[in-house]
């Protein structure tokens, strides 16, 4: 396993080093994180200028009703459906990029005339619960997101540096976001007997604060709902068996480092990153039916062939498109 694991420089162990010193000294001196606009790193090979994304936001967690945010949800016109038998081993329901908060028609600026506002998100979401009910085939479902849940935070992704059109403030996509998960889970709960639900919080554009959402999103429903089972995916790739199968589940992009990810049509150098990442696992011969679920790439394309151990899977965006697509 060793032969996979990245060495750490000696001037990236400097640049961490540094950073919890600075950390280490705010907090001698009574200052709360959100007070630290910004800061340098350095090295001598280096000079890094970081931004707090945090400093001056109007997000706080703790002041969040969520009570208050269930009962002003928008109420979701489903369908009542009787209880039927199944033979289906389990249904699933796959999902990605919604970016909420995304202003899609930059102010009108874009070359499509297209809106992405809460209205719209919550009609899409009762389309995607109506069509999973209609398809039930099974007393279990596995919900899976695969991340950019949310557009960005602060006007920018999460990563900084990339400025974003918004139509929502960081509360008003921390609340619509948790109240989507929620009525999405409250809707298809009484139909079946177990729901796991897997979120993925690496990203590119929501990174940690997709995670807020979901971290609070878990908390609250498996309080109110025990056949609801929530996993929280913070690895950048991270796998769930299921039966004979296999799902290895990731965004495309990370938090923090790639700014080219999992191609829409994978390469040969691509398949030997997830089969080093299937040995590094000993997930190959088992007998596994192995699928390989992304993101990011807001395309729909489904590819059995360009590997012989595993299918790759693209999954297109939830939202609409924005003006480069």
């Amino acid at each position: 396993m060793s032969k996979f694991r990245p060495r750490i420089t000696r001037e990236e162990f400097e640049i961490v080093a540094q950073y919890r010193a600075i950390k280490n000294k705010s907090n001698e001196l009574g200052l709360d994180e959100k007070d630290v606009k910004h800061g340098w790193l350095k090295t001598k090979d280096a000079s890094l200028f970081f931004k707090n994304p945090s400093f001056g936001s109007d997000f706080d967690i703790k002041n969040i009703d969520f009570k208050a945010l269930i009962e002003n949800a928008p109420k979701l016109e489903i369908e009542p459906r009787k209880k039927r038998s199944f033979n289906g081993l389990f249904d699933k329901l796959v999902f990605t990029d919604v970016h909420i908060g995304m202003d899609a028609s930059d102010k009108g600026r874009n070359m499509y005339n297209v809106e992405w506002t809460e209205t719209i998100l919550f009609e899409r979401l009762t389309q995607m619960i109506s069509y999973t009910l209609e398809k039930q085939n099974s007393d279990t479902l596995y919900i899976l997101d695969l991340g950019d849940f949310l557009d960005g935070f602060n006007g920018q992704t999460t990563r900084g540096g990339h400025a974003l059109p918004q139509n929502m403030s960081n509360q008003q996509s921390f609340d619509i976001g948790f109240m989507f998960k929620v009525r999405l889970v409250q809707a298809l709960a009484p139909y079946y007997k177990t729901i796991e639900i897997r979120n993925i919080c690496n990203d590119n554009h929501s990174g940690d604060f997709s995670y807020f959402v979901n971290q609070a999103f878990k908390h609250y429903i498996e309080r109110e709902l025990n056949n609801v089972h929530v996993t929280n995916q913070t690895a950048f790739i991270d796998y769930q068996i299921i039966g004979n199968y296999c799902f290895v589940t990731t965004h495309g992009k990370d938090t923090h480092n790639l700014k080219f990810g999992f191609k829409p049509k994978i390469d040969p150098a691509q398949i030997n990153k997830i089969m080093g990442y299937l040995n590094t696992k000993q997930l190959l011969n088992k007998g596994y039916e192995i699928m390989f679920e992304k993101g990011d790439s807001h395309l729909y394309l489904f590819d059995s062939a360009s590997s012989d151990a595993f299918k790759y899977h693209n999954y297109p965006a939830l939202r609409p498109y924005r003006d480069w697509e």
